[in-house]
């Protein structure tokens, strides 16, 4: 659909027109919406999910569900980025042709699942909002992944030692459950312990296998809840989720996660930049909050104390730079498909596989530079995406693929993380591409807009600009200010009243059309894949 198409294309409204009815003048056939519970089982489960041994192995199951739900619905609206993605995905599979042993197929698999399994979460919360679901059930399966993240963490401080042998890992061949990465993916522990350090420490992981997992899913949840917060104004689960922030930042230092503070603090960063720019005091003094708060924690949990003992007792760091040289000596050798996996060797000073310890040294390693260079275009260009975001909560949701790029270096997310990216980033791009119906949840003098809007960008990295000034939005009516429209009339015999040329349209222009996180559909903001 071309940009000029998206701006005056009617929205989704989850009808779908029978064949022959624009000749035959027929009913539209109705096609029932996307049902927002498979995220909830995938997402609020979690908990359930890791006890029983399943969270890894049995999350490209929930892809494959959600995957059948979006082929039975038919035609999707794709969201940006979509095709880089898919050429993303076919290099990966390009790159199997490098493995050289049976076994590696399988966990070779299982990250492909990962990777197709996060498209299609994207794809359908980006499907969810165009069609018009209501904000607050869309973001609520992050909401309760974020709640059990702080629940297994706190089950980590208060029971360090806790390990469980897992049904699914009772019921997988020992052949298979006694390989070093199945071992960590179903024989469950909430801490990551590491007895031959010589500073031994108890460090959150639940329910990932270790805490690298655990901080890098904590950096990309924070800005979903704090989305979620900013545009949604009543309820209890707002309540619940306000009360989780300050719980969780004890187990989070517990991590001693150097990667997760930088990747918050440069999410942060960034928004407070875009603040600035925009003039939005509420969201600096939102950002200043939630340093505040950080701060009067580590008052009483010694993180900084607790990190410098870490390093100053560990070779953890030139262990790190040891495998990353390691690495690209062996990438040079093969740099167009990698190695299809990454692999153990006996060379390094470190205890971990070649192509481990950062997502940009496992593409790298596994499936090559191009792959790489794939991989970095779309976060950017999501991110560049985002930058049209004008309500709170799209400002927030702008962050996640400023954390995701921040982090690769030394985190890597090939697991159920990658789906919290495209989660949100299929939420966030929904908001901005429109038209999008929209019911409001609850008033809130938070989810008015920035006062410059609309806006428009002038090529990458340039300043927003003002256009003209629109009427503001009616108070009230918009938690998360995107396009609403009113829902199409039914069929009904008699003829047709005539057009109030000051009413709104379906593309939502009109005297009373509400501010929008599109306000106007430019070649930079308005494609619609």
């Amino acid at each position: 659909m071309s940009d000029r198409a998206a701006a005056t294309a009617p929205p989704l409204t989850g009808r779908r027109p029978a064949a022959g009815s624009a000749a035959s003048g027929s009913r539209p056939a109705v096609v029932p919406p996307l049902p927002v519970w498979p995220l909830t089982v995938m997402f609020a489960l979690m908990p359930l999910w890791w006890a029983l041994g399943a969270f890894y192995l049995g999350w490209s199951v929930f892809g494959a569900v959600l995957l059948a739900l979006l082929v039975a619905r038919g035609r999707v609206p794709l969201p940006a980025g979509t095709a880089c993605w898919l050429l993303f995905l076919a290099l990966v599979l390009l790159s199997a042709t490098r493995l050289d042993r049976a076994t590696a197929y399988l966990t070779f698999g299982l990250r492909y699942g990962f990777l197709a399994t996060a498209l299609v979460v994207g794809v359908y919360a980006h499907t969810l909002v165009r069609e018009g679901a209501p904000w607050d059930r869309v973001l609520r399966p992050l909401g309760w992944y974020w709640l059990g993240l702080v629940a297994l963490g706190w089950l980590a401080v208060l029971a360090p030692t806790l390990s469980l042998t897992t049904p699914v890992e009772l019921a997988l061949p020992h052949g298979i459950s006694a390989q070093r990465y199945i071992q960590a993916l179903t024989h469950v522990r909430v801490n990551e312990f590491n007895p031959v350090s010589r500073t031994p420490i108890y460090r959150t992981a639940a329910p990932y296998p270790y805490t690298n997992n655990w901080g890098t899913a904590y950096a990309l949840l924070v800005p979903c809840v704090l989305a979620y917060l900013t545009s949604v104004r009543t309820g209890r689960f707002r309540t619940v989720l306000w009360v989780s922030l300050p719980l969780s930042v004890v187990p989070a230092f517990l991590t001693l996660n150097r990667g997760m503070f930088v990747g918050l603090g440069a999410g942060l960063l960034y928004l407070g930049l875009r603040a600035l720019l925009r003039g939005n005091a509420r969201l600096i003094v939102s950002i200043a909050a939630l340093v505040l708060l950080v701060w009067i924690v580590s008052l009483v949990v010694p993180v900084q104390d607790m990190i410098n003992a870490r390093v100053s007792t560990t070779d953890t760091n030139v262990d790190r730079m040891d495998l990353y040289v390691r690495t690209w000596q062996a990438v040079e050798q093969s740099p167009l498909l990698g190695y299809g996996a990454p692999k153990s060797v006996d060379t390094t000073l470190a205890e971990e596989p070649l192509g481990t310890q950062g997502l940009i040294w496992q593409i790298l390693y596994s499936h090559g530079i191009p792959a790489l260079v794939v991989f970095l275009s779309w976060l950017v260009l999501v991110a560049r995406r985002l930058t049209a975001a004008v309500s709170p909560a799209g400002y927030w949701l702008s962050t996640v693929p400023v954390i995701a790029l921040v982090v690769i270096p030394v985190y890597a997310y090939i697991d159920p993380n990658l789906s919290l990216i495209f989660f949100g980033v299929g939420a966030g791009l929904a908001a901005v591409a429109g038209p999008v119906n929209r019911a409001a949840v609850g008033p809130s003098a938070l989810s008015q807009p920035a006062p410059l809007t609309p806006w428009r960008t002038r090529g990458f990295g340039r300043a927003a600009v003002p256009g003209r000034r629109r009427p503001s939005a009616k108070a009230g009516v918009a938690a998360v200010p995107l396009r609403t429209v009113p829902a199409p009339a039914p069929d009904v015999p008699g003829p047709r009243p005539a057009a109030d040329p000051s009413a709104p349209t379906a593309a939502g222009t009109g005297p009373d059309r509400p501010t929008t996180d599109t306000p106007e559909h430019t070649p930079e903001q308005g494609r619609t894949p």
